[in-house]
């Protein structure tokens, strides 16, 4: 918040006296004097800090909030056909019971073990390919160009050559979920690496670091912000690419759920499964920012937030 500003003149030369010091051709030369006092943000930013961050909370749950409203009146008042957009109520409902009766677990452990699988192993081979080719030109200047063609593929035509690869059960779809992650935590590494400044590298190598000790003391806690943020942007995509590739090649999962419940036109059922993949969706991309936090309390914060 900024503070408040006054200015005051002061007085002139009377008539018959010596000009001041700074006055030309004996015309007096006046001079404002500033004073700016602290706003309230300034005089207590802790408070400032939670009115601000309630507000924000308040306007991230009117939003949907007002949304699911306008959605249930629209089903009660028929503005929208029930039958194929069921209210928020009937699904809430729906999803209360099968996850009562036990029918709706399976196919969310499944979705996820798919992802946690899949995830940790592109998030280790991109860190590596991204790690290597960010601090080595050579290894850059040989992989980069087949990395970058490989990128642009879609992943799901990648499919059915993993099926072939590794037949039916799990194993396309850990493969599919890997191979899109790897790419988004490459490209993201690789960048990080290749961007930290070079004062940085000239003062490891100045105190005599060593490849480890310059991957330890400068490299890694130079890149590790931006690469976490490339980390959970995989993690939100790989949630939509596992749930697209259920619904092409999978007895169970979510993406199954969602695609079987249409066939058979359980529209509530259909939407059940979409809000359960929004809510995943959502908890493991923000389990990855909040590791993420922790392990980088150096990288910078929110602006708002009060310096302890």
């Amino acid at each position: 918040m900024k503070g408040e500003n006054t200015a005051a003149s002061a007085p002139t030369a009377r008539p018959g006296e010596r000009p001041a010091e700074g006055e030309q051709g004996g015309a007096p030369a006046e001079t404002t004097l500033l004073v700016r006092r602290p706003g309230p943000g300034e005089r207590d930013p802790v408070r400032a800090h939670r009115r601000r961050r309630a507000i924000e909370l308040s306007l991230a749950l009117a939003v949907p909030a007002a949304l699911i409203l306008l959605w249930q009146l629209a089903a009660d008042q028929r503005w929208i056909d029930p039958r194929i957009y069921p209210a928020p109520s009937t699904i809430a409902a729906d999803g209360w019971q099968r996850a009562a009766d036990g029918k709706l677990w399976p196919d969310v452990w499944a979705t996820l073990k798919r992802v946690i699988a899949g995830y940790a192993l592109g998030t280790a081979a991109g860190y590596l390919f991204g790690l290597l080719m960010g601090a080595l030109r050579m290894v850059r200047a040989a992989l980069e160009p087949l990395l970058d063609a490989l990128y642009v593929v879609p992943k799901l035509a990648l499919l059915p050559v993993f099926l072939n690869m590794f037949g039916l059960g799990e194993g396309p779809q850990i493969a599919l979920v890997a191979t899109t992650v790897f790419f988004f935590v490459w490209i993201s590494t690789m960048a990080a690496v290749m961007g930290v400044a070079e004062g940085h590298r000239e003062a490891g190598r100045v105190f005599g670091a060593g490849p480890w000790q310059m991957f330890r003391h400068v490299l890694l806690p130079a890149s590790l912000p931006q690469v976490l943020v490339g980390m959970r942007v995989a993690a939100g995509v790989a949630v939509l690419v596992i749930v697209a590739s259920e619904q092409i090649a999978a007895n169970d999962g979510l993406g199954h759920l969602i695609f079987d419940s249409r066939t058979l036109f359980q529209n509530d059922v259909m939407f059940v499964g979409i809000v359960c993949v929004a809510v995943l969706g959502v908890v493991f991309s923000e389990l990855v920012r909040f590791i993420g936090r922790r392990l980088t309390p150096w990288a910078p914060r929110d602006r708002g937030r009060p310096q302890s």
